[in-house]
């Protein structure tokens, strides 16, 4: 009797074994979007588009997000989608420049034929429409999830019909770590191409990591290490009103170090007004200087000195100073349109506001308490930082 509850329990226990292992063979582990999924980088308030083709192969828009999870180790797919409607019903996808590391690069050529098929009239302003699906399996999957829905506004501009864009080079090449786009590597130089005459603007990433923000400008990515390239006191000493965001790395080929905020900028290198400006973004669109301490306006509104908006409330100007006793007073306005009822600002002005002024403009302690300059004769770069409160002189 006892040989056969033996044998009984025997069985019992493989057949509950054999039923565990069939019940642990059918288990699946099932996909299933979890958490938030969205966009983790800013975008500008509108994306210019030249009408000629040379810089159509740049980026013109980069999405990215933050990985999306499905609660399952998975390969999980990206794909960029766009809509007219605005609701997706019409959903297409959008061919990318580069789809990697949580990151979508969109090139100019692709916005413009986008904006065609919106309607967009040349030259004009209108909005894209955009969101990221993310997938598990074939593209034909229905295990996905969505960012939310991204408009961004582009603008046509006008060909220029019969204008040649010159510059000295078709383009200037940024390689550094503060362009992680790039790298210190001539892999992937990202491109700053000639916009006009003199000038080189386009959509650059930057960022400011500690220790990897530094980089510069070439000239030749051919030549890659041989080719001449301009560091930050090369720009400095020519007299480049260089918005603040930007500073000598202090490195050891001096190279400029970006310190504002990370993200995607529209980067300008004005060779003939000598400034350099990140998405021009001020209270005013411009401050003009005059008096005679400024020998180019004088005390009259025929030709007031206009200093541009670099963009992270700064502005500047490469501009003629002198400082001849008696005739070296000047101050700033807002509006030259309302000439001497323009808002304006004096030295006092800036001194009771906490700024940091350079040693070289004192305050003229005469009737209006302007500026005085007492520096060198001669052009200079000027920025005045609204928002660290400092007005410097290269």
């Amino acid at each position: 009797m006892k040989n056969f509850i033996k044998i009984s329990a025997l069985f019992l226990t493989l057949f509950l074994s054999f039923t565990s292992c069939e019940e642990d063979d059918s288990l699946e582990f099932v996909a299933a979007p979890q958490g938030e999924f969205e966009f983790t980088n800013t975008f500008l308030s509108e994306y210019s588009l030249p009408a000629e083709s040379s810089t159509n192969d740049n980026i013109g828009v980069i999405f990215s997000f933050n990985p999306a999870n499905f609660d399952v180790p998975t390969n999980v797919s990206y794909e960029l989608q766009s809509s007219i409607l605005g609701d997706f019903s019409d959903a297409t996808v959008v061919p990318t420049l580069s789809n990697a590391n949580n990151q979508i690069e969109v090139s100019v050529g692709e916005l413009k034929l986008l904006a065609e098929t919106y309607e967009i009239p040349v030259p004009g302003m209108g909005d894209l429409n955009f969101r990221v699906r993310a997938y598990v399996g074939d593209p034909i999957s229905t295990t996905e999830k969505f960012t939310p829905i991204q408009s961004i506004t582009v603008d046509l501009l006008e060909p220029q019909t019969g204008v040649v864009v010159n510059c000295e080079y078709d383009q200037l090449w940024l390689v550094g770590a503060g362009v992680p786009d790039a790298g210190w590597g001539w892999g992937s130089p990202v491109a700053l191409p000639c916009a006009g005459e003199g000038v080189y603007s386009g959509e650059v990433t930057l960022q400011s990591t500690t220790d990897a923000n530094n980089f510069r400008f070439f000239t030749d990515a051919t030549l890659e290490w041989a080719s001449p390239s301009f560091n930050y006191p090369y720009f400095a000493n020519e007299g480049f009103a260089i918005n603040p965001d930007f500073e000598d790395a202090m490195d050891g080929d001096n190279n400029f170090a970006f310190t504002g905020a990370n993200g995607t900028y529209t980067l300008t290198v004005d060779f003939n007004n000598k400034i350099i400006t990140l998405d021009a973004s001020c209270e005013y669109d411009q401050l003009w200087a005059v008096g005679a301490g400024v020998p180019d306006a004088g005390w009259g509104w025929d030709s007031p000195v206009q200093l541009y908006c670099l963009g992270s409330g700064a502005y500047g100007a490469n501009v003629n100073f002198a400082s001849t006793a008696d005739s070296n007073n000047f101050r700033f306005f807002s509006d030259a349109t309302l000439e001497w009822a323009s808002p304006s600002f004096n030295y006092t002005y800036y001194e009771n506001e906490g700024y940091t002024i350079d040693p070289d403009l004192v305050d003229a302690m005469d009737g209006d308490n302007n500026f005085a300059y007492i520096g060198a004769d001669g052009y200079r770069g000027i920025v005045i930082d609204t928002v660290n409160k400092t007005i410097t002189l290269n």
